[in-house]
């Protein structure tokens, strides 16, 4: 990809992200959710496959149509790890690299009348001795393969049972400031190689063994935002007002530019 502006990306480093960044790697910058919305917001990067919230929260944004990282049921990655009831549980230590995670676990909690403490995890090495934890992308999927003694709480079949729809994670996030021509092209094309090569990237991609990448990718993973999609956006906005009393702003869709 010969345009310059087009380096001034930035995507999160978790296998989720993999086909929608197919072809355009090395001009991607890959950063951890809570760094790439912060180096979005600040004007570095003119798009970034970042949280939802970060373009709920900020009214900054367009997001591209078509390209998601969401679910429709169980998603694996974004999680609950729980040794008691949540009903006994008082402190939750969440993984803080996603704001979209984060926020949903506030909404799934106040859909249920629960109140716990939500504090930091400070020591991944530490998430299975916690009595209750929020875990997201890789080392979510890391916990799950290992011995830990947890109850799970799947935020995303969660929020399928509260609301029947999809939940959307992450969107390409465009600055309204800064929109080099071809950029949404780009990343749809992007999108589409990833898929068409989603066997290889089953195949060959280093993380985790083949079997767990083709049931992420292929089973609980959607990479469409479309109209089941958007609906859940609009439901996701409601529940963040009525719960975090915050402005929240109503998504701006735009097509491929």
């Amino acid at each position: 990809m010969g345009d310059p502006a087009a380096k001034r990306i930035g995507s999160v480093p978790y296998l989720n992200a993999v086909p929608l960044t197919c072809g355009i790697e090395a001009e991607t910058e890959f950063l951890p959710p809570s760094r790439l919305a912060k180096r979005l917001r600040s004007g570095d990067l003119a798009a970034g496959l970042v949280s939802l919230t970060e373009v709920l929260f900020h009214d900054l944004y367009d997001i591209l149509d078509g390209v998601a990282v969401a679910s429709d049921g169980p998603v694996k990655s974004v999680f609950v790890a729980h040794k008691k009831p949540l009903e006994e549980v008082g402190v939750i230590r969440c993984d803080t690299a996603s704001l979209s995670s984060l926020n949903l676990l506030k909404v799934t909690l106040a859909k249920r009348g629960l109140s716990p403490r939500i504090e930091p995890l400070d020591d991944y090495a530490r998430a299975a001795e916690e009595d209750a934890v929020l875990l997201i992308g890789n080392p979510g999927l890391e916990f799950l393969r290992s011995p830990h003694g947890h109850q799970i709480l799947d935020l995303g079949q969660a929020w399928q049972d509260d609301t029947g729809l999809p939940f959307v994670y992450a969107v390409w996030a465009i600055r309204r400031d800064q929109r080099p021509p071809g950029l949404g092209q780009t990343l749809l094309q992007a999108k589409r190689d990833g898929l068409a090569k989603l066997d290889e990237i089953i195949a060959t991609h280093p993380e985790f063994d083949a079997e767990l990448r083709a049931a992420y990718l292929c089973e609980h993973i959607r990479f469409d935002l479309g109209e089941r999609e958007k609906q859940g956006v609009a439901r996701f906005v409601e529940a963040l007002r009525a719960v975090t009393g915050e402005t929240v702003y109503d998504p701006k869709y735009i097509a491929g530019f």
